[in-house]
């Protein structure tokens, strides 16, 4: 990787897995980061995301010291509002309610972090548009088991698909991991990609 020290992703995402492995990117370790993931008080959504990126990043820093960790989060707002993973479908259904036939934002942070060195950061926000959704395609996208582990509900790059009308930004970063700005992170740090 870069000066010896090998790329750890704090994430056990597949999704961010694949991101990385589109361009070159094998990371030598992956480790979940544990971390209180609720959203503070009145938080803004891009602030939430760069705080969640740097707080996975730091907590696996802590356990390998010895590599750069990359650690990234990506959220859904809408109205000023951060949607996480529905806990039920009850959720699920009034999450969907609010976004047929509207604009909602999804902000997308990276962290790259070393031990002793200051972290980089950079975030992103794409714009996505709902078709309309009636009952019956909400009842079955959530029979599909998919919108449970999905913060916002849904995954751009599965079934969800169905009902984007629109995208604008970066698709990569709906997916989960911003792949531009994790690339100029990279660049920065003499990581290399491609490989």
């Amino acid at each position: 990787m870069s000066d010896g020290f090998p790329l750890c992703l704090a994430s056990q995402s597949p999704r961010r897995l694949e991101l990385l492995a589109s361009i070159g990117v094998t990371p030598a370790l992956v480790c979940a980061a544990d971390i209180d993931e609720r959203p503070l008080p009145h938080e803004a959504p891009a602030a939430y995301v760069l705080r969640m990126a740097l707080g996975k990043a730091q907590a696996v820093v802590e356990q390998h010291p010895h590599c750069w960790v990359l650690g990234g989060d990506t959220a859904i707002a809408l109205d000023d509002h951060i949607y996480g993973k529905p806990a039920n479908k009850a959720e699920f259904d009034a999450m969907f309610a609010r976004f047929s036939q509207r604009w909602h934002s999804v902000f997308s942070a990276v962290t790259l972090l070393r031990a002793g060195q200051p972290p980089r950061s950079m975030w992103v926000e794409s714009r996505v548009r709902f078709a309309h959704i009636d009952a019956a395609q909400r009842d079955a996208y959530w029979a599909t088991g998919e919108p449970c582990d999905k913060a916002g509900g849904y995954a751009i790059q599965g079934k969800g698909a169905a009902f984007i009308e629109r995208l604008e930004g970066s698709y990569s970063a709906v997916v989960g991991l911003p792949l531009f700005e994790t690339v100029r992170l990279l660049d920065d740090a003499g990581i290399r990609y491609w490989q």
